[in-house]
């Protein structure tokens, strides 16, 4: 099981969509098991976009982050990161795939809805910015058996 951050942008809930994304990923058969609503500080930005500082579009990246209220998940599941991605559609919603979340919700290529951990090295160092000790929890669920083929030695 891998578990990753998804974080529902300012667009996202400000367009009223954050139920329609969520409700994705569990008709997905991921499971959320953290989510809270905050407000991203400068200084919290400057450190999850790091890898972007000193990029054309960084400033107004952490503008555009810092501007509204977000949504962050930690949602779990096997293959989480990668499924995740996939679902989300290309970065640019004008490029977006229809039938992902970007290709069905957005068309600007600024305001792109919603950000997923890229590795599993990123999910782990994201997921700790964002939800402190016991904020994500371990939840047994009666329908895994039916989300997952169970009948190995590993879900599939």
């Amino acid at each position: 099981m891998e578990t990753t951050l998804i974080i529902l942008k300012p667009d996202a809930l400000q367009r009223g969509l954050m139920g329609r994304i969520i409700g994705r990923f569990e008709d997905k058969g991921l499971q959320i098991v953290g989510c809270k609503m905050m407000r991203i500080t400068p200084e919290l930005a400057a450190v999850h976009y790091e890898s972007h500082r000193g990029k054309p579009f960084y400033d107004g990246l952490v503008r555009f982050m810092t501007s509204s209220p977000v949504l962050v998940m930690a949602v779990r599941g096997v293959g989480a990161i990668a499924i995740s991605r996939n679902m989300m559609g290309a970065t640019f919603g004008s490029k977006a795939d229809p039938g992902s979340i970007r290709g069905d919700f957005g068309v600007s290529n600024s305001f792109n809805l919603i950000h997923g951990s890229d590795s599993p090295e990123a999910a782990q160092r994201e997921l700790k910015l964002f939800f402190t000790d016991g904020e994500v929890h371990t939840v047994d669920r009666a329908i895994e058996g039916w989300v997952y083929d169970l009948s190995g030695q590993e879900p599939e």
